[in-house]
């Protein structure tokens, strides 16, 4: 897959691993150690800041993921990008955004931090699978 649209996803998966490796090693530890006392207002922050960024860097992603799908053959390298795709939304959708949810609703508690911890951790493998799959297809 070389041309235009190999070249965006390859910048653009760059851009989520980058984004998603900020969350895993800073965002979500420091949000970690945040006191139960605190946390309505540092969730509430934590969610209104980065909602945005969430939802351009997933579009990048999703779109170049597309054009590279609507204009390239296929390849296991592209198929790859697209698994590790797949990983970090599935997780996103299926773990991560609810228990974002309910620490919204019910408050902290130290299983549900533990949880998204986890799981933010199998979004950013994903995000790197996404990258080796677009670099790999690139070649």
């Amino acid at each position: 897959m070389v041309g235009t649209a190999g070249a965006a996803l390859l910048a653009a998966s760059t851009l989520h691993l980058g984004f998603q490796l900020t969350v895993t090693v800073l965002v979500y530890p420091a949000l970690a150690r945040v006191p139960a006392d605190d946390w309505p207002a540092a969730h509430d922050a934590h969610s209104r800041s980065i909602v945005p960024l969430v939802v351009l860097t997933y579009a990048a992603l999703l779109t170049t993921l597309g054009w590279s799908l609507a204009t390239t053959p296929r390849s296991a390298w592209l198929l790859l990008a697209v698994l590790g795709t797949v990983i970090t939304f599935g997780t996103t959708a299926l773990a991560a955004a609810p228990t974002h949810a309910r620490l919204g609703r019910e408050g902290r508690t130290d299983g549900a931090i533990r949880f998204l911890l986890r799981a933010d951790r199998v979004r950013a493998a994903g995000a790197l699978v996404t990258v080796a799959g677009a670099l790999l297809a690139l070649g």
